[in-house]
């Protein structure tokens, strides 16, 4: 199985089924992945970026516990965890 860091490289040269295609596997490995979710979406920028922001938004309430422990070790972070965070509490609603 591809870890989350292969999957995002594919990501650099698809179009946007097969972009569609690995955010649906990303999500399918679920929970497993929010640590290396997390620490991805604080490096990786563009496209990439938008499908593990999606990933954790699919996945919903178990990603937030993963996204509060990366704000309070990256002040910088902590803005895009908090808007995730308000993403999946406001589809939870």
């Amino acid at each position: 199985m591809d870890s989350v860091k292969d999957i995002l490289l594919k990501l650099e040269n698809a179009d946007s089924t097969a972009k569609n295609e690995l955010e649906n596997i990303l999500v399918n490995i679920g929970t497993s992945a929010l640590p290396q979710l997390v620490d991805q979406l604080q490096v990786v920028r563009g496209v990439k970026r938008g499908v593990v922001a999606m990933t954790l938004i699919r996945i919903g309430g178990p990603s937030v516990e993963y996204l509060k422990k990366a704000a309070k070790a990256n002040k910088d972070f902590e803005w895009v965890a908090q808007y995730l965070i308000n993403e999946i509490e406001g589809l939870a609603a």
